[in-house]
């Protein structure tokens, strides 16, 4: 049976099992799915440095995984905002995919789309990624609430009311064809929220699922490349020394 590796490069176990119990729901029977919690770094990304140690701790979680266990088929970064992805995919021999990645792709099949996500310092940091990916002329433009994505999850049916209002609000004043709500945190609340708008609503937990699933049928029919990052790394972790 193909693997998916899910790394959630921040350090919350809660995370983890949403993003476990969303990621398996969505890929049922055709894949194993393996979620690992980052062993160093913030509880919550939502700033340049959390961001920059997520980078570091999101290779780290990968060396990890293949100290224990065969080289999965495909990697899926669980957090809105990809921290490790260009990296990884340096190297990693495999498909790596990641929750903005895919649902920016998903917003941009229906036309210009707007992000609404929670965390201030979010928005300029979305904005540059929209760009390395490939969307910054599709992005219509960036919502961010006051409360972070873990403040979000812990008041569930005020974060519901909060992020209804927020997409709403994005969708026409960014005159929007799709709207994303993207945070790892957030999984499953579109899905309850969506009836409220009169465009398409992208669950990014969701759309990184649905890209995974997607190339685990391609990877049927692929070989994977050798996994090679090719640095002589010092005084890092031995799973990290021991990537070639």
């Amino acid at each position: 049976m193909p693997s998916l590796l899910v790394i959630n490069p921040n350090t919350s176990s809660a995370v983890s099992a949403l993003l476990q119990s969303h990621v398996q729901q969505t890929i049922g029977k055709a894949a194993e799915v393996r979620t690992l919690t980052a062993r160093f770094g913030a509880a919550y990304i939502a700033s340049e440095a959390s961001y920059a140690v997520a980078q570091h701790a999101v290779l780290d979680a990968w060396a990890v995984a293949l100290s224990k266990a065969p080289r999965p088929d495909a990697v899926l970064i669980g957090c809105f905002g990809d921290p490790g992805l260009f990296a990884l995919r340096e190297g990693a021999g495999v498909p790596v995919g990641s929750l903005a990645q895919a649902a920016f792709a998903a917003g941009a099949a229906h036309g210009r789309f707007a992000v609404v996500t929670g965390g201030e310092r979010w928005g300029p940091m979305l904005s540059r990624l929209a760009g390395a990916l490939g969307h910054g002329h599709t992005l219509a433009g960036i919502h961010t609430v006051v409360p972070s994505g873990a403040e979000l999850a812990a008041d569930p049916q005020g974060a519901r009311q909060l992020l209804a209002q927020a997409c709403q609000d994005a969708a026409q004043r960014f005159d929007a064809q799709a709207v994303v709500l993207g945070g790892a945190g957030l999984a499953g609340i579109a899905a309850d929220i969506e009836g409220a708008l009169a465009v398409p609503l992208i669950d990014s937990v969701q759309a990184g699922a649905q890209w995974a699933l997607q190339r685990l049928h391609q990877a049927r029919d692929t070989v994977a490349g050798p996994d090679r990052f090719g640095v002589a790394w010092e005084n890092l972790s031995w799973e990290m020394g021991a990537l070639p």
